[in-house]
């Protein structure tokens, strides 16, 4: 079993919601982390058909307890009237809640009691590599890094069917769109575009719907933690920039598998991008898992010339290319971005075992740019 690097007791001494998309660990992390908390599962029929009938049942249970005590509801959205009775707990008997989800969708669509901010949001990612012993980064690149997508035989058929109970359970069933077909489309398209500039009119045409029914996807995507966008760094000092944001998947493995790729080889366009959108997952896995007040973003000019990420006020640049031999000509974009942010930190990640300096632009190989990320040393 591997242990998590997020430290949930970290997060502060209140109650928190912790969201995460399907099989990223949620109840295994509560598990490892809380094992002698009250735990209440609603993917049990018995308990949450008993207190979908009465949700006033977990007050009984639990108005006695002392002060302080800690009680886990994994998979709240099953029934979120639960949710007044958690308040009612928290206020009266000051007990700490990790009320646990796929998303906040269901509660915020349907005006739920989110618990007028007595529970803080946290958020969980897939594996990042200092989880995971013996790293392997072709593996990661190929299948991502979903718990059990990484450390499966067979990835292939559980990438299939993690896309159809992501079809049935968060679309169909929650009635989040009209028309089935056109998002299937969509998420095909929304992968196409998947590390790139987003065009809602360009998808649109492609889908069939207009560009307002595309940016409601992206919304779904992102609300049902399936995606996020990364906005476009729009500080201008000498060149215009693009002012659009750039779209992921949360898991390249999810991405690969709508684009058919397969056993992805070093060296291809398709190795390439994919590489790029690891780093970038792990990235963002460490902005949240930290508490990072730098923002990320990417930078791209108008001329097309583009770095992949940017952290904080352009103090670091970061540049992703999966060669195996950084060149000069890898570094040309990062040359261009100095002299616009000469004070910037400068770096590009690859595939290259030798990390070194060249000139002021360090060239760092993937797993010792994962190390120092980790080790407070980006």
């Amino acid at each position: 079993m591997l242990n998590r690097i997020y430290q949930l007791s970290n997060e502060s001494d209140s109650s928190i919601f912790l969201f995460g998309a399907r099989q990223t660990g949620k109840t295994t992390i509560l598990h490892q982390q809380f094992p002698h908390a009250i735990f209440f599962d609603l993917l049990d029929t018995s308990i949450k058909e008993r207190l979908r009938r009465r949700p006033v049942v977990l007050y009984e249970t639990l108005k006695d307890k002392p002060e302080g005590t800690l009680v886990i509801i994994d998979e709240i959205p099953e029934v979120p009237e639960l949710l007044n009775e958690v308040h009612r707990l928290i206020v009266e008997r000051q007990l700490v809640f990790i009320l646990c989800g796929s998303s906040a969708r269901k509660l915020k669509r349907k005006g739920h009691n989110t618990l007028g901010g007595r529970a803080l949001p946290v958020y969980l990612y897939p594996l990042v590599s200092v989880e995971i012993p013996n790293f392997d980064i072709d593996r990661a690149v190929t299948y991502g890094m979903i718990p059990s997508h990484y450390l499966a035989k067979r990835p292939e058929r559980l990438l299939a069917g993690y896309i159809d109970i992501y079809l049935k359970e968060e679309i169909k069933e929650e009635a989040l769109v009209r028309n089935l077909d056109a998002f299937h489309r969509f998420l095909e398209v929304a992968a196409l575009t998947d590390g790139e500039i987003i065009n809602n009119n360009n998808i649109a045409q492609e889908c069939g719907v207009h560009a307002t029914t595309v940016s409601s996807y992206f919304d779904i995507l992102e609300d049902t933690l399936i995606g996020y966008r990364i906005p476009a760094y729009t500080k201008v000092m000498q060149r215009r920039l693009v002012q659009a944001p750039r779209f992921y998947y949360f898991d390249v493995g999810i991405a690969n598998y709508l684009l058919h790729r397969k056993e992805l080889v070093r060296g291809t366009p398709d190795y390439g991008h994919a590489f790029e959108h690891l780093v970038v997952q792990e990235l963002v896995a460490w902005q949240h898992y930290t508490h990072s007040e730098e923002h990320l973003s990417y930078w791209r000019t108008y001329t097309g010339i583009e770095v992949d990420a940017i952290i904080g006020d352009a103090r670091v640049a970061i540049e992703i290319k999966s060669t195996e031999e950084i060149q000069n000509k890898h570094l040309k974009n990062l040359k261009i971005f100095a002299e616009e942010h000469p004070q910037s930190r400068r770096i590009v990640v690859s595939n290259d075992v030798f990390t070194r300096r060249i000139g002021n632009i360090e060239c760092i190989y993937v797993k010792d740019f994962f190390h120092l990320l980790w080790n407070e040393g980006i």
